[in-house]
């Protein structure tokens, strides 16, 4: 695997090995990386002639320095862990590398599409991955990109950015990867202390006890999902919400819940946990 640290030799290497029109998988990373990453490496190493990774902490999608200063970094294990799964290139960059003094970025208009839930809780975050990632895009030109459901919001953000930037590179999103205990996999997992850790399978228990109620109006799913978070005294819920998978607009409070998508943020002391799911047809 060979590590790239500039720009200059990620073009220069990818332009070295994708000679005779090979196709190339790009996964962008911000690191701490895990068996959820994995499955994302697995898919891009499978479906293309070149995989590439990116592992960049990006400063600017962040709105609170203490979960930018907090967030988990280890560069050796992430290396290793990508040379396993096949990755022939790594970007490392710094951010003066990414971002140097008086350079200039791209910016981008997501619409209602970084105005709500994620968007709304963190001001500027969508706005912050669309630089990054668009950047990521320019550099590695990627026939298709890979990014985990867990993080829904964002690929709905990342197609719009493709439409917008004018590329063909396919976005292919790829299933929650969990542990044997439901728990979506995240680098935040790692700071979760032992009893928080142990307790955290409970959100996913409530998503999917909520399936139940999929036929039944939004509001009273809410009500199911907020007063079960609510009874856990480790637990405070962000939000809740019901929202049409494409638009990512809530769904009115009457309406079923069947056909869209729940999405949920719980707070586990100082830990930030995201998961959602499918109301799918009954």
């Amino acid at each position: 695997m060979l590590i790239c640290t500039t720009k200059k030799e990620l073009r220069e290497a990818i332009a070295a090995q994708k000679s005779g029109g090979k196709s190339v998988g790009f996964v962008p990373t911000m690191g701490a990386l895990h068996q959820g990453h994995a499955s994302l490496f697995k898919r891009a190493r499978a479906e293309n002639d070149l995989f590439v990774a990116s592992v960049f902490v990006n400063p600017i999608q962040f709105n609170n320095p203490d979960d930018l200063k907090n967030y988990p970094r280890d560069f050796e294990a992430d290396r290793r862990l990508l040379e396993a799964e096949g990755c022939d290139i790594a970007f490392h960059p710094s951010v003066e590398e990414m971002y140097p003094e008086g350079g200039k970025v791209e910016r981008y208009n997501f619409g209602s599409l970084e105005t709500v839930m994620e968007g709304a809780q963190r001001p500027g975050h969508f706005a912050g991955v669309g630089v990054v990632v668009g950047l990521l895009f320019r550099l590695v030109e990627p026939t298709r990109a890979y990014f985990g459901e867990k993080d829904f919001q964002q690929v709905a953000v990342i197609k719009e950015l493709v439409r917008q930037m004018g590329i063909p590179t396919q976005i292919v999103p790829c299933p929650i990867k969990r542990g044997e205990d439901g728990l979506a996999l995240s680098s935040r997992n790692a700071l979760l202390t032992p009893e928080n850790r142990a307790k955290a399978p409970f959100i996913y228990e409530t998503l999917k006890a909520s399936l139940e109620l999929a036929s039944r109006p939004c509001r009273e799913v809410k009500d199911f999902v907020e007063s079960r978070i609510a009874s856990c005294p480790l637990m405070k819920l962000e939000y809740f919400e019901i929202a049409d998978p494409d638009s990512l607009q809530s769904v009115p409070d009457d309406k079923p819940a069947v056909g869209n998508q729940g999405f949920i943020v719980v707070w586990m002391g100082s830990v930030r946990l995201i998961d959602n799911i499918h109301y799918g047809a009954l």
